[in-house]
């Protein structure tokens, strides 16, 4: 006797189907060009290898059983999924990835991104989108290490990285500047003077962590000496920072909403506050060009509005 697995092929799937829409033996057989031995038959194999009654035969018509009818749920969508799988191998022959996995900075602003996102999918590819939360040398990690394609928002040049040569190319996002920022109730608030490195030491800073796993990462902008609370993502960071947990730098265009509503304090500094050029980066072949999908991303990083919308357009409370 033929298995479940032999008998439930797309072809009989839909003969099924034709079944149930005919509401009979003798209507389906004729849409389908079969004698309605044949077809009865058919039905007959797929039963038993089911075990189970499909239809109901008691009357002139056939009636779906509850297995039937349940069957033929799963049936439409199983079979939707084979059409959508060969739309997508035929889509992906022509230079479309299957997947595209990309990297993202804590300190890229979301919403731009996500609209990139929709616009992506707007075009209705067949690639599948990876998205990856990094910090710090983790984004830029991922992508060396191959778990990503692109990384939006390294912290540091990739050539200054000793990435020449390797397969990694980039481009200049933009110039990130940062500022040092407390919630009005933290002590620091109250100062009128520079905040000087022995008075950071006096309290605890907020540092975000590294993502790198690969590496030992990188710890910015901290003191020997001082308690830190490390957090996931520059997002934590800022909010441990708006709740009062501690102290230290935030970009700049992160903290704006929150410095205009009063929900946190900038505090002048005797060290010059960091600034930083953020970058996206990408893996290319020697032999190919990029596929598709990268090559669209790539494209939306030509546009300065977009560049500056990924480093600036943060949404406040």
């Amino acid at each position: 006797m033929s298995t479940a697995r032999e008998v439930l092929t797309p072809d009989a799937l839909a003969m099924l189907q034709t079944v149930a829409d005919r509401g009979s033996f003798a209507a389906a057989a004729r849409a389908l060009g079969l004698v309605p031995s044949a077809l009865t038959y058919r039905v007959r194999q797929i039963e038993e290898a089911l075990d189970v009654l499909l239809f109901d035969r008691s009357a002139r018509q056939a009636r779906l059983t509850e297995a039937g009818r349940e069957l033929l749920r799963d049936a439409a969508r199983l079979l939707g999924e084979i059409d959508a799988v060969a739309n997508r191998v035929r889509r992906i022959a022509t230079g479309w990835e299957p997947q595209l996995t990309i990297a993202i900075d804590s300190v890229i602003a979301r919403d731009p991104l996500y609209d990139l996102v929709g616009a992506f999918y707007a075009l209705s590819p067949p690639t599948r989108l990876k998205l990856r939360d990094e910090t710090l040398l983790g984004t830029i990690e991922a992508l060396t290490s191959g778990q990503a394609d692109l990384a939006i928002g390294s912290v540091l040049d990739a050539d200054g990285l000793g990435f020449t040569g390797t397969g990694i190319r980039s481009c200049v996002l933009g110039q990130l500047s940062f500022v040092y920022a407390v919630a009005p109730h933290h002590p620091l608030a109250r100062t009128r003077q520079p905040v000087t490195e022995a008075m950071m030491r006096e309290h605890r800073a907020v540092a975000a962590a590294d993502s790198a796993r690969l590496s030992q990462g990188m710890n910015v902008n901290l003191l020997a000496g001082q308690d830190v609370l490390t957090v996931p993502t520059m997002q934590a960071k800022l909010h441990a920072q708006l709740h009062g947990l501690g102290t230290g730098f935030l970009p700049e265009p992160m903290a704006r909403p929150y410095l205009e509503a009063g929900h946190l304090v900038a505090l002048p500094t005797e060290r010059a506050a960091p600034t930083t050029h953020m970058h996206a980066a990408w893996r290319v072949r020697s032999t190919a060009q990029p596929g598709l999908a990268l090559q669209w991303w790539l494209s939306q990083f030509e546009h300065a509005g977009t560049r500056e919308a990924l480093l600036t357009r943060h949404r406040g409370r």
